[in-house]
């Protein structure tokens, strides 16, 4: 790890800081600190920021609950930027969105912006508002019981492509397990974060479960 004194702050005494989702990895906000903020930061494991309008220090969420958790801090090669990686109480933005950034300016025709949390909210958005002909909405008005029918059918499905070693079929048939235990996600309030946080937790266990292993 490098020492604060190593990083470089602008003629302001500010370092800008990128901070990002630690389980979706999106993008929350662009804020800045100075050389106060960042200590306060690291000693408080929540971000501290420098107000360049009222020039002050904020402690987000101090006011509104929306505590940012910071799980790491990286310097960019040059060391006059920062990427704060946070696992967040609520809203990034001010206005209430999940992040400041929400206003597409370009986007490809040709190249998928696919992500898992895109998906999730697909899926849960044909259980709020039903599409007729959706097979997603299908599966959600005929309840749990056939979700996890089909769970378990698609759990059969991966066995057999993995037991005939035929590797596109065992991705073309996890995909499909995917897609029905994240169905089966929605039906029952359960979210990626809290799958996130419960791998997480895990993996905790298994490094101290590694150390004492190591040390005997």
């Amino acid at each position: 790890m490098i020492n604060i004194d190593e990083l470089k702050f602008d003629e302001k005494g500010l370092i800008p800081a990128i901070v990002i989702d630690s389980i979706t990895k999106k993008v929350l906000t662009l804020a800045y600190m100075n050389r106060e903020s960042l200590e306060i930061s690291m000693e408080k494991g929540l971000t501290c920021f420098y107000s360049r309008s009222r020039q002050e220090l904020w402690l987000k969420g101090e006011t509104s609950g929306n505590y940012q958790h910071i799980v790491s801090i990286t310097a960019d090669c040059d060391n006059d930027a920062l990427v704060v990686t946070v696992e967040k109480d609520g809203p990034a933005c001010h206005t209430g969105t999940d992040s400041c950034f929400t206003k597409p300016v370009w986007e490809s025709d040709e190249l998928n912006d696919f992500s898992l949390e895109g998906l999730m909210e697909l899926i849960k958005g044909r259980k709020t508002d039903k599409k007729e002909g959706s097979y997603t909405t299908y599966l959600f008005e005929k309840g749990l019981d056939k979700i996890l029918k089909k769970v378990g059918e698609e759990c059969t499905e991966v066995i057999i492509a993995s037991k005939d070693n035929d590797k596109k079929e065992t991705i073309y048939e996890v995909a499909d397990l995917c897609y029905h235990v994240m169905v089966m996600m929605i039906e029952m309030g359960i979210s990626l974060e809290d799958i996130h946080r419960e791998l997480a937790s895990r993996h905790v266990i298994d490094h101290k479960v590694k150390q004492e292993k190591m040390t005997k």
